[in-house]
């Protein structure tokens, strides 16, 4: 059974940071490229990062380059998204995902078939 658990949401100041985990489990994730995205309230889920397995390319929405950082631990099957320089409009349920297609980079919601449960993330101003 697929699985995909975050972890390391939490309040923090504007300015500040946090480290989001995703531990996948159930299938050969080093083959599929995983996805971060946040779903802020009375919004539509957006896409913020992405990350190939085994190049470790990666892929970031405009509004988070620069402050955000996707990796991953290849032996641990667990994705990271470093997120420094909060902003009150980084406040939002932050969720990992799982993409089973070959278009890179992948930025729409619909195409990753897998997620996890989300991480409440809340910068306060």
């Amino acid at each position: 059974q697929v699985q995909l658990v975050e972890s390391g949401g939490g309040l923090v100041q504007a300015g500040g940071s946090l480290r989001l985990s995703c531990a996948a489990s159930g299938r050969t994730f080093s083959r599929y490229p995983m996805g971060w995205f946040r779903q802020a309230p009375g919004k539509e889920r957006e896409f913020v990062a992405a990350i190939r397995w085994i190049s470790g390319s990666t892929y970031y929405a405009d509004s988070v380059q620069g402050r955000f950082t996707i990796s991953r631990d290849n032996a641990k099957k667990t994705v990271y998204l470093q997120m420094n320089s909060l902003k009150p409009e980084d406040t939002a349920v932050y969720y990992c995902a799982s993409y089973s297609g070959s278009n890179w980079p992948q930025t729409e919601t619909y195409e990753y078939d897998y997620w996890g449960q989300g991480t409440q993330v809340t910068v306060s101003s």
